[in-house]
């Protein structure tokens, strides 16, 4: 091949002026430079990384743990503006809660969707949707991180598993041990005293005329004995013509005692009562 093909057109055109020896090393240093070109340019060219799923992919390592932090950091809920099924996927896709120093956002959302454990199967959305379904468009985390260097390999590989994988039987442990902790959270939780909401109230009770007794009558209204009934203070408040009413607070348990039931049953002492009324009433 004459080393002319190789030579831009301006040396070509003077070459009769230079000697063999002097083209020769041109068309050597011209194969080289073309060579290296080539190596260098393959060198820069990178694929794109393989992104995994989207959503969250596993929540049982720090990795998985930090991205649910951030996604929860301008969140109250992993989707819309109250609890759903998202939540609950999510919530059960722990095995405990998050370290609270580590994760604060992701700590402060497990203990309040925790509150609604027991309304889990009522909550709206798709009960069936994994966890893997919520969470940011592409997570860069690994499943298991102790099998990174194995995935790096298999990606030149198709990515077909004829006989099964470990993966299942580390799912599958995963949920025991998730489970495990969630039953044992709600005999903790069922064991635990729940606080019994109260209020103070104010009653009127009002009789008939001024010649009412209102001695008997009081004794009448305190002899009735309830399981979260309690009597307090009372006083005589004049209403009229020498009339006057008993005003009497007292303490009811809400989920025991219904003040309309104790209104009824106050108007059955017919002989001093003509009415009741609640004043006042007020949560503790």
């Amino acid at each position: 091949m004459d080393p002319k093909d190789f030579q831009p057109r301006h040396l070509w055109a003077t070459s009769s002026s230079l000697s063999l020896p002097l083209l020769t090393s041109f068309f050597l240093f011209h194969q080289a430079f073309l060579t290296s070109t080539v190596i260098i340019s393959h060198h820069h060219i990178s694929t794109p990384p393989k992104s995994s799923k989207m959503g969250f992919t596993d929540l049982l390592t720090d990795a998985g743990l930090a991205v649910l932090n951030n996604w929860l950091l301008t969140r109250s809920y992993v989707t819309g503006y109250t609890a759903s099924q998202a939540d609950v996927a999510v919530f059960k896709a722990l095995k405990e809660a998050p370290s609270a120093e580590k994760y604060p956002n992701a700590a402060r959302w497990y203990k309040h969707i925790a509150t609604y454990e027991d309304e889990f199967a009522t909550l709206a959305g798709d009960s069936s949707a994994p966890y893997t379904t919520y969470g940011p468009d592409v997570a860069e985390v690994t499943i298991n991180p102790a099998k990174a260097p194995e995935a790096a390999a298999e990606e030149e590989e198709e990515d077909v598993d004829l006989f099964g994988s470990d993966d299942e039987e580390e799912d599958a442990e995963a949920a025991r041990i998730r489970e495990e902790r969630l039953a044992a959270y709600r005999e903790k939780k069922a064991a635990k005293p729940k606080i019994a909401a109260k209020s103070i109230v104010t009653m009127d009770v009002k009789p008939w005329d001024d010649e009412t007794d209102m001695v008997a009558l009081e004794a009448a209204v305190r002899a009735i004995e309830k399981d979260g009934l309690v009597w307090g203070g009372s006083k005589l408040v004049p209403v009229g013509f020498g009339i006057k009413k008993l005003q009497i607070n007292l303490v009811i348990e809400d989920e025991k005692i219904s003040l309309d039931e104790l209104q009824e049953e106050i108007s059955g002492f017919e002989d001093y009562v003509q009415s009741t009324d609640i004043a006042a009433m007020q949560k503790l």
